[in-house]
């Protein structure tokens, strides 16, 4: 890979990309790549399905930048691309109930700390981990989408919308209807 390529900002590399350098997309799209893959994998579930949307999305993207406007970052952009083939996915498949777990490395539970780490303690983690999978595992659609961009991928509501196509107040509303959901979900566990 040419090194000058690293060191442009992305919206000249858009504009390299539009006039054929496929390097210059390379180097957009690895600069995001772990980002997008976690995006979708947040919400899939699944790595194969994880991996097999990163790289539809890359496609996608490469085969649209000519109508990539630049109105928003590229990085914003491609977000949106992978979150509408990630939610057309999983309608077209009708995969909201039962896909994978999360991994064990998966952020939101490297917060949950408890006082005594003992044998008990990690059983109580463990416990409480699974109930909290399955918690968000049943939220709907838009409000796991909107879930996953704020808490796993630490978005704002203002980005999360740009990303989801919808109004910050949207996701506002989405975040405080499944922090209401989960919470009514796990108080029995609790």
């Amino acid at each position: 890979m040419n090194e000058n390529m690293q060191i442009l900002a992305d919206d000249k590399l858009v504009d390299l990309a539009k006039s054929g350098r496929i390097e210059a997309y390379a180097e957009l799209a690895r600069r995001v790549q772990e980002k997008i893959y976690h995006t979708i994998f947040g919400m899939t579930r699944n790595h194969e399905d994880a991996d097999d949307l990163t790289q539809e999305t890359f496609m996608s993207s490469y085969k649209a930048l000519g109508s990539f406007k630049q109105r928003s970052s590229f990085y914003t952009w491609v977000y949106r691309i992978a979150v509408n083939l990630t939610l057309n996915f999983l309608k077209r498949k009708g995969r909201e109930k039962g896909r994978e777990g999360f991994e064990d490395n998966t952020s939101v539970y490297d917060r949950v700390e408890y006082a005594a780490m003992s044998p008990e303690g990690d059983s109580l983690k463990k416990e409480f981990k699974e109930m909290l999978e399955k918690a968000i595992e049943s939220l709907p659609l838009a409000y796991k989408a909107a879930f996953n961009l704020v808490v796993f991928q630490g978005m704002s509501h203002g980005r999360a919308a740009e990303v989801l196509g919808c109004s910050e107040n949207t996701v506002s509303w989405r975040m405080h209807k499944a922090r209401k959901m989960l919470q009514d979900r796990l108080r029995p566990h609790l």
